[in-house]
């Protein structure tokens, strides 16, 4: 083999390698091959092992990965005249490859300015204590009139989020005195409603307390009536008992033990310093026996 014919065979060998390489392309999962044959649009290709014609086919590459951009602030004005300094981020994802290619050139450029626009007309229907406060349907709105506008650029707007809302310094000092007042109400409030909650405890304490102490004074009071009761059954017991006794020993007493009775009493009676007695009548009727007996004594003895 001559020199001149090693040369040829290298020659072709490098042209081979060259048109391979222009002809093969190995795709990822992750993207597709928007494919052109002399500039008309074939379609996506891939994933895996795609084929061109060298110098015929021509490729671009799409990635189909969810990417984000993030939003310089922007100043944008209220409904109220309200200047606010916003900055967001858009997270999208391509989902139609090849309308990315052929319906916009950019689409995270065109995509980052329909973002500012569409941000200052939703901020500017809004006041200023709704942008701060409703931060989540802002993000919301924002994302459907994104997605509206992506949509036909084979584009997904998968969410948008707002990371900081500045007011200006005096809106912010105005807001740290709301804020500060509020705090001190609340604080106000939670006291009264405390020294409110301690008041009725105390309160329900007390009446609790009287109920239990009205209650053992009427428990005492009624013990000491049941008692008091049960000494008087006792008692009038006692009474009856006695007055069965000496009704059971005076029916055997007869009108001679009953006038000794009377005499021993008024020799007692005697005894005293009183002057004056008073005799009942009844007596004279007790002594008739007892002088009948004395005198038939005496008769006895005579005779």
């Amino acid at each position: 083999m001559t020199f001149g014919t090693l040369i040829v065979i290298m020659a072709l060998l490098s042209l081979l390698v060259l048109v391979a390489a222009l002809a093969i392309r190995i795709v990822p999962e992750y993207e597709r091959l928007v494919v052109f044959r002399l500039g008309r649009a074939l379609g996506a290709r891939g994933p895996g092992l795609v084929l061109l014609i060298p110098f015929i086919d021509r490729g671009q590459r799409v990635d189909l990965r969810e990417v984000f951009f993030d939003v310089d602030p922007q100043t944008t004005i209220t409904k109220d005249n309200a200047p606010l300094s916003i900055d967001f981020l858009v997270y999208m994802k391509v989902i139609n490859a090849l309308s990315s290619v052929l319906e916009v050139e950019d689409f995270r450029g065109a995509s980052r300015g329909i973002a500012i626009t569409t941000l200052r007309a939703l901020v500017g229907d809004m006041i200023l204590d709704d942008v701060l406060a409703r931060r989540d349907q802002l993000n919301e709105m924002l994302q459907g009139k994104l997605d509206e506008v992506t949509n036909r650029w084979g584009i997904k707007v998968t969410a948008v989020e707002i990371r900081e809302i500045i007011p200006p310094r005096e809106i912010q000092d105005a807001m740290s005195r709301q804020m500060s007042a509020e705090r001190y109400r609340r604080g106000t409030v939670t006291e009264a409603d405390g020294k409110r909650e301690a008041a009725i405890i105390v309160a329900e304490g007390e009446k609790q307390a009287r109920i239990l102490q009205a209650e053992g004074q009427r428990e005492a009071q009624i013990l000491e009536a049941q008692g008091q009761r049960q000494a008087a059954a006792l008692r009038a017991e006692g009474y009856a008992l006695a007055l069965q006794n000496v009704y059971q020993v005076a029916q055997n007493v007869d009108s001679k033990t009953m006038s000794l009775e009377y005499l021993t009493t008024l020799r007692e009676l005697g005894q005293g310093e009183a002057t004056k007695f008073v005799i009942p009548m009844e007596f004279t009727s007790l002594l008739q026996p007892l002088m009948a007996h004395t005198q038939k004594a005496g008769e006895n003895n005579q005779s």
